[in-house]
C-alpha cells in the first residue's frame, strides 16, 4: 500500500511539473508580439531624435503654416501619438489581422469583418532595417466618419527619422467634412 501511495504521489509531481512547463512556454509565446511592435518602434525613434529642429507645415482646411520647432521627447510622443494609438499587439485583437510578408514588405490588415479601427500597417524595409511605416485609421458610424493616413521615413544611412505626415478627415453628420494634414521634416 506505501509503494502504491508512493508511486501515485511521484505521478501527480511529474504531471504537475509537466503542466507548469507548458504553462510557462504558452506566456513566453504570449510576450512576444504577434504583429509589428509599432509602438516599440516610434518609442525608439523619439528618443534617437529629442531636441531636434523640424520643419512642420499643417495645412488645416486649406490654410498653410509653415514653422520651425525644436521637440523635445514629450512634444514627439505628442506628436506621433496617433503611431501608439495604431498598436495592434492586444490580445483582443490577435484574431482580426491578417499578415503577408515579403523582403522588403511587412503588412497587417484587418480582416474583412473586423470591426477593429486600425485598417493596416505597413513597413517597409531597405537592406533589412524599416525604412517606412505607413499606417490607416478608420471610423465610421452613422454620424461620424474619420480616416487618418500617416507615415514616418527613416533615413538608410543614418537608421533616423527623416520626415513624417499626418493627414485626417472627418466629417460629422450636417457638417463641412474637416481636413488636416501635418508634415513634419527632421532639418539635418
Amino acid at each position: 500500500m506505501k509503494h502504491h501511495k508512493s508511486f501515485s504521489f511521484g505521478i501527480i509531481l511529474i504531471v504537475l511539473f509537466g503542466f507548469s512547463s507548458c504553462v510557462d512556454e504558452i506566456s513566453n509565446n504570449m510576450e512576444t508580439d504577434p504583429y509589428f511592435d509599432l509602438k516599440g518602434f516610434i518609442e525608439e525613434h523619439i528618443q534617437k531624435v529629442d531636441k531636434a529642429e523640424v520643419t512642420k507645415t499643417s495645412q488645416i482646411q486649406g490654410e498653410e503654416k509653415e514653422v520651425e520647432v525644436i521637440y523635445s521627447k514629450k512634444d514627439w510622443e505628442e506628436e506621433l501619438s496617433i503611431f501608439k494609438d495604431a498598436d495592434i499587439n492586444k490580445a483582443s485583437m490577435l484574431q482580426s489581422y491578417k499578415t503577408s510578408k515579403s523582403d522588403d514588405l511587412l503588412v497587417h490588415e484587418a480582416l474583412p469583418k473586423s470591426k477593429e479601427k486600425v485598417k493596416y500597417i505597413k513597413v517597409t524595409y531597405e537592406n533589412g532595417a524599416v525604412s517606412s511605416v505607413s499606417i490607416k485609421i478608420a471610423d465610421d458610424n452613422l454620424f461620424y466618419a474619420s480616416t487618418t493616413l500617416a507615415e514616418i521615413h527613416i533615413n538608410s544611412s543614418t537608421k533616423l527619422m527623416e520626415h513624417y505626415s499626418i493627414q485626417t478627415s472627418q466629417k460629422i453628420w450636417f457638417l463641412d467634412e474637416n481636413n488636416m494634414k501635418i508634415q513634419g521634416k527632421i532639418v539635418p
